[in-house]
Parts: structure tokens; C-alpha cells; sequence
């Protein structure tokens, strides 16, 4: 007896939905996880890149998918996370290539004392307390503000210290 008796290849590897509008959901889906984690979740990252952090968990979720027969084929799933991929080294390239598609898809730093005085208003912005930044200048060796010329937030969500010269 056959090990293929009674499975339909045509199912498995055949597409259930034409190869566009995979794409397109894939679009949809990645534009819009990207512009949440860009606008709300920037200093929640850690060092991880959000787009590579957004990449790992919709690629894992398509595979999911086209594996466990959520769609009706596993091409289904290999379209979905090509298109993923494919739109975040798009996007690696462009940020590499081009200064302009850097500051837009990079947050840049923001200031959080500038000589010696807390910006409020941008702490406010990313939720980040007074208690938390003294955390991070006292790891910093820094007790005084006064010491202090500049705290930025990274990109990455670290905090830059820059002492002001003796």
C-alpha cells in the first residue's frame, strides 16, 4: 500500500487564495504592526531592531499557519512570509541606502536633559519617570545633574549619558 494513498498534493502545495491578495494581507499586516511598534513600543525593543522583532513574530505566525493547515496549502504560507521578508530587507536596504528612508524608518534619539535641566515635556512623551532616569544616571556614576550635559533615549531604548568636562 502507497504512503500517498488518500493525500491530495493539489491541496497541499496548490494555492486557496490567488498569490496577490497574500501579498496584499502580508502588506497590510506588516504596515501596520511597523507603524505601532514605531509610534508606541520604540524604548520597549531593547537592543533588537523593531522591524527585526516584528519580522520574528509574523514569520513565525505565516509558518504557523501554512504548517498547522490554517490555510489550505503550505505555498500559502511560503507566498505570506516571502512577502514578509522580502519588505523587511526592502526596508534594511533602503535605511542603509538612503539617508531619508533612515531618519524615517529610524527614531532618532531623543533628548532627555540638555545641561544639566530634565526635559520634561520629552519624558512625558515616552512615559519615562524621573525615578527611571536617575536609575539609569546612577549607573552611570552621575548623582548630580549638574554633571550632566545630555541624556538621550537610543533608538534601541538605551540611554546615552554625556558628562559635562571638569
Amino acid at each position: 500500500m502507497s504512503v500517498l494513498a488518500g493525500i491530495d498534493l493539489a491541496e497541499i502545495f496548490g494555492l486557496s487564495m490567488p498569490a496577490l491578495e497574500l501579498v496584499l494581507r502580508g502588506s497590510a499586516i506588516y504596515w501596520f504592526l511597523f507603524a505601532i511598534f514605531r509610534l508606541l513600543i520604540r524604548r520597549d525593543v531593547g537592543s533588537v531592531g523593531i522591524a527585526d522583532l516584528l519580522i520574528v513574530v509574523l514569520v513565525a505566525d505565516a509558518a504557523q499557519n501554512g504548517m498547522a493547515g490554517e490555510y489550505k496549502s503550505v505555498t500559502d504560507g511560503i507566498v505570506l512570509i516571502s512577502t514578509l521578508v522580502a519588505w523587511n530587507m526592502l526596508l534594511d536596504w533602503l535605511s542603509f541606502r538612503f539617508r531619508i528612508f533612515r531618519r524615517l524608518l529610524e527614531p532618532q534619539p531623543l533628548r532627555l536633559v540638555k545641561d544639566g535641566q530634565l526635559l520634561l515635556r520629552n519624558m512625558r512623551r515616552e512615559f519615562i519617570s524621573e525615578d527611571e532616569l536617575w536609575a539609569q544616571l546612577r549607573q552611570e556614576g552621575v548623582d548630580r545633574l549638574d554633571q550632566v550635559k545630555a541624556v538621550y533615549l537610543e533608538a534601541d531604548g538605551n540611554f546615552s549619558v554625556i558628562r559635562k568636562e571638569d
